[in-house]
């Protein structure tokens, strides 16, 4: 990451408060016991210990700010606070830079005594469970990867089914007949997004081609600003990105070009551009798991929810797409909400002709995490991952 190290050991204390004291009760037995010796004196009662809150930390690629990524997930924790009140003490550390800075900082929060931390870029993922070796006695949480530990497990969402619907509706907006994608980093997770758009764009319009720019960056606004620049000087009209700034969706706005917000509500940031919001909600899974902690029934495993769990979602759909597209999306999105709609399903055929899913077949989490391709539409080759 490009991020400069801008909070090296700023804790953002966040949701202080007191935890009410338990009163402590004393059973009494039936079993006769011999007559007690009569007091000496009389010991003064002891008031019961307070319990201490469960410290919980968050780490974020980028600042919170009002929009994107990380302004997700901190919304999510917010909902921890307000589920559970006093009972929890939570902490934020905003712009750490993936690779050994973020070790550095997980392995400060867990010797702070955070019995559970968020992890919230894919980058994160070996430091993390370097650290979690350390400190078996803390829940580690990491987002978007694919390695667990007995202490730590994964947990992400399928943001492709927000692009596929997306991708619906740039299809039918378009006069160009070509989507643009800021891409991030050319990992699965970012390659099933750009397939799943041009997928969807090409179910109500076959002549789709997708053209990709890649920033090596999930927060810069300067650069995806120029990727999205770039993409609609080469004729791109309706843009998606994998990035947490509003930079691309201002950039159409700009230009007179449509455009969609990412991981959070963006309609007040490009009001003409903004064709819908594809958003993550994170509040279910950080709620579920605080209580799996306290209740002492967390166990490692991996989770991916979507549109069915209300992890995903394509929100405030702009008034100027058409009544029958929109009407579309909605059956689509109820086939999702009901587990009966793949977004990969075959026959997939790549880019350069060759199938990669057969006919009727369904792309199960295996296939999706080893997703190295373009599909038939998209242009340009994947430069290698760093």
């Amino acid at each position: 990451m490009n991020h400069p190290v801008s909070k090296r050991s700023l804790f953002k204390l966040a949701g202080w408060s007191s935890l009410a004291a338990a009163a402590a009760l004393v059973g009494c037995g039936k079993k006769e016991e011999p007559p007690a010796a009569a007091p000496t004196a009389a010991a003064p009662a002891s008031a019961p210990a307070a319990a201490e809150p469960l410290k919980a930390a968050w780490i974020y690629v980028g600042p919170v700010g009002d929009a994107g990524w990380s302004y997700a997930h901190d919304l999510g924790r917010k909902e921890v606070e307000a589920e559970f009140g006093d009972k929890v003490k939570t902490t934020i550390v905003e712009k750490v830079p993936e690779g050994a800075d973020a070790e550095r900082v997980i392995r400060d929060l867990a010797a702070q005594g955070n019995k559970v931390i968020f992890a919230t870029s894919f980058g994160y993922m070996e430091p993390m469970l370097k650290v979690a070796s350390e400190f078996p006695d803390v829940k580690f949480e990491h987002a978007t990867g694919y390695k667990t530990a007995p202490n730590m497990r994964i947990y992400d969402a399928k943001f492709f089914e927000d692009t596929y619907l997306a991708g619906m509706i740039a299809g039918s907006m378009t006069k160009t007949n070509t989507l643009g994608f800021v891409g991030s980093f050319p990992i699965p997770e970012v390659l099933r997004n750009i397939n799943a758009f041009t997928l969807g764009a090409q179910a109500v319009n076959p002549k789709i081609k997708t053209k990709v720019v890649w920033v090596s960056t999930w927060f810069d606004p300067p650069k995806e600003t120029e990727a999205a620049q770039s993409l609609i000087n080469g004729g791109a009209d309706v843009l998606l990105q994998n990035t947490d700034s509003t930079a691309v969706l201002q950039t159409a706005e700009k230009n007179g070009k449509y455009a969609f917000g990412w991981d959070s509500d963006m309609s007040a940031f490009a009001t003409k551009a903004h064709l819908g919001s594809a958003v993550a909600n994170w509040g279910g899974y950080y709620k579920k798991t605080i209580k799996e902690v306290m209740d002492g029934t967390w166990k490692t495993e991996r989770t991916v929810w979507g549109v069915k769990e209300g992890q995903n979602d394509l929100i405030k759909v702009s008034d100027a797409v058409p009544e029958d597209i929109r009407k579309k999306v909605d059956e689509i999105k109820a086939q999702m909400k009901a587990g009966t709609f793949e977004v990969f399903k075959g026959p997939v055929v790549d880019n350069t002709g060759k199938e990669r899913l057969a006919k009727d077949a369904t792309g199960d989490q295996d296939w999706r995490d080893k997703i190295d391709f373009y599909v038939k539409g998209v242009e340009g080759k994947i430069p290698a991952a760093k």
